[in-house]
């Protein structure tokens, strides 16, 4: 007699903070950083797409200091496929991986010359025709230039989202999946920003500064960590 196929379980989504805690988090965000925007330089949605691709496994104050001289000579994709794969090099050569990332930015420029007529196209999958831009950076210039509402999860991100219990997620590609169906409109074209900023400079990897953020009360990490400044007595506790 063959078996009854047991019926398969519906995969349960991780529990997020909820509406209401979701908006408190955000508001509070938004209200520490009211203009939050991208630190790394650029003049125009060129040269940021080159900023950004340039800032893969690097630091944005590395690639501002190796971008500075570069995009004073060469913020258009024609000025620099006229500089040249070297010429790039010689101006990335501080930050990782340089050798790759000079032949991306002269075979991105390329093809926007031929394909795009040297302008920076406003859709992902167009982005992510260039070599060198994944959905990350893609998404980074949709929001930053275009003013798209698009959350590009990085580290800063996934580990904000994951510790506070916004948008739970074992992959980049799910967080971002939560955090587009959790944020509210009115806080979504300023998400990438709060969440990367607060995950760099206050939710940061190894201790992160739970007595100076502005959502402790609302974040579910457990272990935060103590005020370094408030100091234990020897004898213990004191009584009430």
């Amino acid at each position: 007699m063959a078996k009854t196929p047991t019926p398969r379980k519906k995969k349960r989504r991780s529990p997020t903070l909820g509406p209401e805690k979701t908006a408190q988090l955000y508001a509070a965000l938004a209200e520490d950083r009211p203009a939050p925007k991208t630190e790394l330089d650029y003049h125009n949605p060129y040269t940021l797409v080159v900023a950004v691709a340039l800032s893969a496994q690097a630091t944005d104050v590395g690639v501002n200091k190796a971008t500075k001289k570069l995009f004073e000579i060469a913020d258009t994709p024609q000025k620099m496929l006229e500089l040249g794969e070297e010429g790039v090099a010689t101006h990335i050569k501080t930050i990782g991986l340089w050798r790759n990332k000079a032949k991306n930015v002269i075979a991105l420029s390329q093809l926007l010359v031929d394909e795009f007529g040297g302008k920076v196209p406003e859709t992902r999958d167009e982005l992510t025709r260039l070599p060198g831009v994944g959905r990350k950076t893609a998404n980074v210039v949709l929001n930053e230039a275009f003013g798209h509402e698009t959350i590009a999860v990085d580290t800063h991100i996934f580990r904000v989202s994951n510790r506070t219990g916004l948008a739970p997620g074992k992959t980049p590609d799910e967080v971002e999946e939560q955090l587009e169906r959790v944020t509210p409109p009115e806080f979504k074209k300023g998400a990438h920003h709060w969440l990367i900023l607060h995950g760099r400079y206050t939710c940061v990897a190894r201790k992160p500064k739970c007595w100076d953020c502005v959502i402790a009360d609302i974040c579910k990490f457990k272990d935060k960590t103590p005020d370094p400044a408030r100091k234990t007595s020897s004898l213990g506790p004191k009584g009430p």
